[in-house]
């Protein structure tokens, strides 16, 4: 049955029984504190507020298009091994050819011959290779973070780069982040969880799964870190989206518009009356604010998944 099929029946259940020792949950476990050192990197921070200079996107699009370019091809090497096989949704999924797209719009017709692959990302990608070819049972670690990260936060990261570059509300330069086959995120995020926790997995190597999911975030992390590094010397206006950092509040990070945001999702009321202030006083904050909610939202619901 199709993923469609299958997700038609799910509309209406939004429950889902979840037990710790079920693939998706010690996944979920035992990546938390890689999953946080990416999430709270200076780079990713800075995509989240909207301070992203257009040549780091570009690099950090030509990152992921090797990188999805070698797990689509061990992906397709592996579709039928029983360790895969059941995860296998490419029409869904797969995100090299939105890149292709997004690499055209941002470096224009003559793309291929502008990117190249950095040396962080190059470890990456030998990772993806050695795995594919060598050890396959470990490919849905690298699967399950990919995308499920992606299908996660993506809209917002989308919305985040439209208005910071000034990118065309059509699609154009964000392809990536729209997942045309899928209309519902969550009801596919669930369907997906089931795929993994159908697979034959022993405790040894759940084990193995989650080291591999570890070293995922952690090339993951060192391609934010080499972007970092790249942008001190990119000189580049950067579109300031309109909040404060915590280092102009005077050292008191409550007058932060983001932290009264993560405070109001958590429902101290304190903080609400904070963000109705801020709404008052800043021009852009209505549109922000709520990218900002959304996006705390979004990062606490890939703890649930």
């Amino acid at each position: 049955m199709a993923a469609d099929e299958i997700l038609k029946h799910d509309d209406d259940d939004n429950s889902e029984f979840l037990r710790p020792d079920d693939l998706s949950e010690y996944l979920t476990e035992g990546t938390k504190e890689a999953h946080d050192r990416a999430e709270n990197s200076p780079f990713a921070k800075d995509f989240l507020r909207g301070r992203i200079k257009r040549e780091l996107f570009k690099l950090g699009t030509a990152a992921l298009f090797y990188v999805y370019s070698a797990l689509e091809e061990e992906i397709e090497r592996n579709k039928d091994h029983p360790m895969f096989a059941p995860v296998y949704f490419p029409s869904e999924l797969h995100r090299r050819e939105a890149l292709a797209k997004d690499l055209e719009y941002l470096y224009g017709s003559d793309w291929k011959n502008q990117i190249s692959c950095s040396a962080a990302t190059r470890s990456y990608v030998e990772r993806i290779y050695h795995v594919g070819q060598h050890e396959p049972d470990l490919l849905v670690a690298h699967s399950w973070t990919r995308y499920m990260g992606d299908l996660s936060g993506g809209q917002i990261l989308k919305k985040v780069a439209q208005r910071a570059l000034k990118l065309p509300p059509t699609g154009e330069g964000v392809h990536f982040y729209h997942f045309e086959a899928i209309h519902k995120h969550a009801a596919f995020k669930r369907f997906y969880r089931s795929r993994m926790n159908e697979l034959e997995v022993d405790t040894e190597m759940k084990e193995r799964l989650v080291a591999e999911a570890n070293l995922a975030f952690k090339f993951n992390l060192e391609v934010f870190e080499e972007l970092q590094e790249i942008g001190k010397g990119v000189k580049e206006e950067v579109q300031d989206v309109g909040f404060p950092a915590h280092g102009d509040m005077g050292g008191d990070i409550s007058k932060c518009p983001y932290y009264a945001a993560k405070m109001a999702v958590s429902g101290n009321m304190m903080y609400v009356r904070q963000l109705a202030r801020t709404l008052l006083s800043h021009t852009t904050a209505q549109v922000l604010l709520a990218t900002w909610i959304a996006a705390v939202t979004g990062l606490a619901a890939w703890y649930l998944m």
